[in-house]
């Protein structure tokens, strides 16, 4: 059983590791193998130990905690980083591949897109690395691709896509509980 909370400091360090395994796993072939490498989770933790830990308004980190195998994935977000598209951005939602297509990642945007509601967001939208193989998942969950751009990762120039939900609904309705559709 798959439960869904908000993150905990002591989660960090799972999410670091999940991280960079999705990033790993997901990106070999269109990131630098070397940059993959030496991603670090134990660097990585620290970040995501800040980002709990955030006060900022409306910011959250989400987990998907599965009974002892513990945390399996994790999203994030907040209010748009920047202006120009949505309101509300999910900056990361990141689960280990033992457990995609078990409903989890519906669920972490389902808790990121009702946090974005709840501290005032009408619309929603995330980046992804165009060639990333999972984008289907979020045309899937109604996302229009409104916006591409180029952005460096690990020295390697790579586009990416904006995904939009407006008004946030579409985004809720989509990932609602198959009784509630």
């Amino acid at each position: 059983m798959i439960s869904i909370r908000r993150a905990r400091p002591g989660d960090a360090q799972a999410i670091g590791e999940i991280h960079a395994a999705v990033w790993r796993s997901t990106y070999a072939g269109i990131l630098p193998d070397a940059y993959l490498a030496g991603l670090s989770p134990h660097r990585l933790a620290g970040f995501y130990q800040r980002a709990v830990l955030d006060r900022r308004e409306g910011h959250a980190v989400f987990v998907a905690a599965a009974g002892d195998q513990g945390v399996v994935g994790f999203a994030s977000g907040g209010r748009a980083r920047r202006t120009g598209i949505a309101d509300g951005e999910v900056e990361t939602l990141y689960l280990l591949e033992d457990w995609r297509e078990r409903g989890a990642g519906r669920r972490l945007m389902r808790a990121m897109g009702a946090h974005l509601r709840a501290v005032g967001c009408r619309s929603a939208m995330l980046w992804v690395l165009h060639d990333n193989p999972t984008r289907w998942f979020y045309r899937h969950l109604g996302g229009r691709e409104v916006a591409h751009e180029e952005i460096r990762v690990g020295g390697q120039t790579v586009r990416q896509a904006a995904f939009l939900w407006d008004p946030i609904e579409v985004l809720l309705a989509a990932t609602a509980p198959a009784g509630e559709r």
